[in-house]
């Protein structure tokens, strides 16, 4: 199901976005946009994050957003997954460390796709080796 995500979806809403390059966030976002996805940083304590408007929620994103992945404590992410699914995301994706069963229920009885406790950077990665691998016909 990651594989299909990420070659499906483009738009990307980064919650818990930092301009920290230590945070796992930073990171992820970073890597999301240098590999040609339309990446959106939202953190109401950032203004700015690699170049990109941060904005303070999901709701104040005047684009479409496919994806919302968030960076928040497992506690956290239920008000997330509502607004998530109130402005239409097709997939809510938590990141590694992130497990919330009431939340994952909701959106996935509200039609998006639930991806719990794994990193998109590193799922993105992973795909990419095997490509290659294919390719080479390793």
């Amino acid at each position: 199901m990651e594989a299909e995500i990420l070659g499906k979806y483009r738009n990307i809403a980064v919650i818990g976005a930092s301009s920290n390059p230590e945070r796992p966030s930073h990171r992820v976002l970073k890597y999301l946009t240098k590999h040609g996805y339309h990446t959106t940083p939202v953190n109401p304590n950032e203004q700015e994050i690699l170049g990109k408007a941060s904005y303070t929620n999901l709701s104040s994103i005047p684009e479409k957003v496919d994806v919302v992945d968030i960076f928040r404590k497992s506690e956290d992410v239920m008000p997330i997954v509502n607004e998530a699914i109130k402005i239409g995301a097709k997939v809510i994706w938590m990141q590694e460390g992130i497990i919330n069963e009431e939340a994952a229920a909701r959106a996935k009885d509200a039609g998006p796709l639930v991806v719990m406790d794994r990193c998109m950077r590193k799922e993105h990665l992973q795909i990419a080796r095997s490509k290659r691998k294919r390719v080479r016909g390793d």
